[in-house]
């Protein structure tokens, strides 16, 4: 007797696991391939129309952030540019008083106390100058509200009419900003009004 099979002589045949798995993988129709493409092609549209949002989104905060620290630099110097000209208003008093000393002063003195106070007078002006701070110029000048105060209005035919005739107190611009208009007379002519 043998061991073969007598179901005719064929073996029954046995499937791999490999060859098992491959049955049990459904392909899917090419229906079901149109629509799975559809709706990735859906998402792919719309993960690309987010991306360009958040892109929008980051050059909006990038634009933002660019304004925010243009300005605060603005500001910060804006700052400082105000407390320099807050210890330039408190130094121009000092120089008014200097102003005043020397004016005081005869012409014929040559005391070596008087040339030392010119002195640190010219050089109180000097480091003024060098922060950018300068006169306004006002005599013979017509008024300008921007840069005088009219603290008097005198009658004279000596002067064109509105013109300054005098200074009260001296006026200083810090760059191009006035920081203490200039107190003048002003002449008032009657025969040119």
């Amino acid at each position: 007797m043998s061991d073969e099979p007598t179901n005719g002589g064929a073996k029954p045949q046995t499937k791999t696991r490999a060859e098992e798995r491959a049955e049990a993988v459904k392909t899917p129709s090419r229906i079901e391939l149109a629509e799975r493409i559809e709706m990735l092609e859906r998402e792919l549209a719309e993960t690309r129309a987010k991306g360009e949002e958040h892109l929008y989104n980051w050059q909006r905060s990038a634009a933002d952030f660019a304004n925010f620290k243009r300005r605060t630099d603005e500001e910060r110097a804006a700052a400082t540019r105000f407390s320099t000209a807050m210890v330039i208003g408190k130094l121009l008093a000092v120089l008014d008083d200097f102003d005043r000393a020397l004016e005081s002063v005869p012409d014929d003195a040559r005391d070596p106390w008087i040339e030392g106070v010119r002195l640190v007078e010219r050089k109180l002006r000097g480091v003024l100058e060098s922060e950018g701070v300068t006169p306004i110029e006002a005599i013979g000048r017509p008024f300008d509200p921007n840069l005088h105060e009219a603290v008097a209005h005198e009658q004279t035919t000596e002067y064109p009419d509105n013109h300054v005739i005098g200074e009260a107190q001296r006026g200083y611009k810090l760059h191009d900003r006035v920081i203490r208009p200039s107190l003048v007379r002003v002449a008032n002519n009657p025969k040119e009004q």
